[in-house]
């Protein structure tokens, strides 16, 4: 899998960083980004909840090898 996040998108609210903290965190402006090395979810189970838990839909979760579309 492949985790992207949508910066244009995101508003900050920190939903993934609270259900993954191993995966994500958030920069200066409070915005989410994916922690160094975990740009595939690091094998988290919790990933998936982390994107649902978004409430803009900023997070996708991309099978590997996908484009983004």
């Amino acid at each position: 899998m492949r985790i992207e996040i949508d910066t244009d998108v995101c508003i900050g609210a920190g939903q993934c960083v609270m259900t993954a903290p191993t995966v994500f965190t958030q920069d200066d402006d409070g915005l989410s980004e994916v922690l160094p090395g975990m740009g595939d979810g690091g094998g988290s189970a919790l990933v998936r909840e982390a994107g649902r838990a978004c409430p803009v839909g900023a997070i996708s979760i991309l099978p590997d090898g996908s484009d983004g579309g």
